[in-house]
């Protein structure tokens, strides 16, 4: 997968995060979709991924294996971001969202930053509504922010 581009698993997990309190509301659904939409998938892609907004799909049976750390931590930031939208967290979506960062391979910092990208780019944004989220933004901020911490590591003579 392209750095530029987020693939179809990425909006699968998105489905199955959003599913794991036993319903998917139908704006993180359209979210979801829009997103994929905005990415360019093909429409077999966007159907598959309409399709895990009608119907549960399993977090175990996502590949995670193309994406890269910045697709992971998007994925996990918007993961974190749907599950407070609705101003209730249920015990089930906190679970969900620590498996995913396990699925994902993010020790607990990472997770924490970008849980704060995604609370600071809804801030920015004045918006509650996942319809109205700027994912664009989300994802385009995780990127500047990886790139960074990457340089400064590099700078101190630090490994990746």
């Amino acid at each position: 997968m392209s750095a530029n581009r987020l693939g179809r698993d990425v909006f699968l997990a998105l489905a199955a995060v959003g599913w794991s309190d036993g319903k998917l509301h139908a704006e993180e659904a359209d979210a979801i979709v829009r997103t994929a939409l905005e990415e360019g998938l093909e429409l077999d892609e966007i159907a598959e991924i309409e399709e895990a907004t009608k119907n549960p799909v399993e977090l175990d049976s996502i590949d995670w294996h193309g994406l890269t750390k910045a697709d992971r931590l998007f994925v996990y930031a918007v993961a974190a971001y749907m599950t407070r939208v609705d101003g209730a967290v249920d015990p089930r979506e906190s679970d969900a969202l620590d498996r995913l960062g396990k699925l994902l391979a993010l020790p607990e910092r990472p997770r924490e930053h970008a849980d704060a990208i995604a609370r600071e780019v809804a801030e920015l944004g004045g918006e509650q509504e996942v319809f109205r989220y700027d994912f664009r933004k989300l994802r385009e901020t995780i990127g500047e922010r990886l790139a960074e911490a990457q340089r400064l590591r590099a700078a101190a003579g630090e490994p990746e």
